[in-house]
């Protein structure tokens, strides 16, 4: 007999010996994708007030420059003691610049609206709230406590189609958020209504995962020109809403 088989028996050992090797090493590498792809979770923040806690999940990818803003403020420790100053039962809950004597804080430069990100303002996403101008936005956010799609971007001919740019929504707290919403409003300080008794304070606010930004310095409270209180809609009452989409 030919000696040939022979020779293949160690060849077809030394073949399968390295599909062994690939086959599992393939088999990892696909396995890691999934993981990889878990990673990348969107920012949570936690905002700890005197009526309750209440998370929020951000929209990076939606939303880059508001979501980047409102960060650096939580990071900075901005809005640890400062008040949500503005509420409107059935329509939204607003704050982010005032402190607790309702004086208005420095704050950085304004972004550009990304209220086009096709986002609408449901009940329990969080908005970014600006004056006139729909690039002014600033510190200010408010939660929507009903499906507000009239402050939706319909187009860009002026600042009332512009809509106002939804950038997260509450994922824990909305309870919370409706608390703060039933109690009774007054006029006080530079407003001339809607603001809670008893003030709602912001006690602190932070990144999840993140170590908590050290208190903010009391020297920003001071302004050279005061921001615009940038309610979604007009400031005085209820009514207000009826001026708008």
């Amino acid at each position: 007999m030919s000696p040939r088989p022979n020779r293949l028996i160690p060849m077809l050992k030394s073949l399968l010996a390295t599909l062994l090797v690939i086959l599992p090493s393939t088999l990892a590498a696909q396995n890691a994708k999934p993981a990889t792809a878990a990673v990348a979770t969107p920012p949570q923040v936690l905002l700890h007030t005197s009526q309750g806690d209440i998370t929020l999940e951000l929209y990076p990818d939606k939303a880059p420059k508001s979501v980047a803003n409102f960060l650096q403020y939580v990071r900075d420790g901005f809005y640890d003691g400062t008040v949500l100053h503005r509420v409107i039962s059935g329509y939204l809950v607003q704050g982010g610049l005032y402190t607790r004597d309702l004086q208005p804080k420095r704050t950085r430069p304004a972004v550009a609206s990304e209220a086009d990100n096709g986002l609408s303002n449901l009940r329990g996403t969080v908005a970014v709230a600006r004056g006139a101008d729909p690039n002014s936005g600033t510190s200010q956010f408010f939660f929507n406590l009903v499906d507000n799609r009239r402050l939706d971007f319909v187009g860009n001919q002026s600042g009332l189609t512009w809509g106002y740019t939804v950038f997260g929504k509450v994922i824990a707290g909305m309870d919370v958020v409706d608390k703060i919403a039933a109690l009774p409003t007054r006029a006080l300080g530079p407003f001339a209504g809607d603001v809670p008794n008893p003030l709602v304070v912001i006690l602190s606010a932070h990144v999840i995962g993140e170590q908590a930004p050290a208190a903010a310095s009391s020297s920003h409270t001071a302004s050279d020109k005061v921001p615009a209180p940038a309610p979604p809609v007009a400031r005085h009452g209820k009514k207000a809403t009826r001026h708008h989409h």
